[in-house]
């Protein structure tokens, strides 16, 4: 029987490799729209973050959100990364 390995990419606030499943994706589509990937199933590139708090900011302020994506992260998203990240650390 072999076993299916699980997909690992990097969070872009502190830089650890984790399961697919573990992070939340913000992708940009092909159109350069910016948006919180909540299936991860958007067409484009994409960047990982860790549900807690501390990456969220570390991210924020060394711009990794807008190296990975190539493009900027409008307030709106910003809020509604916080109000995700918030509501995982919550519950």
């Amino acid at each position: 029987m072999t076993r299916t390995r699980e997909p690992l990419r990097k969070c872009v606030g502190c830089g650890e490799m984790k399961c697919k499943k573990e992070l939340i994706r913000v992708g940009k589509t092909p159109d350069g729209e910016v948006m919180l990937d909540v299936d991860g199933r958007l067409e484009g590139r994409g960047a990982y973050l860790c549900r807690r708090a501390s990456c969220l900011e570390a991210a924020l302020k060394r711009s990794s959100f807008e190296r990975s994506l190539k493009a900027r992260l409008d307030e709106t998203l910003r809020m509604s990364l916080r109000k995700e990240v918030e509501a995982f650390e919550d519950g």
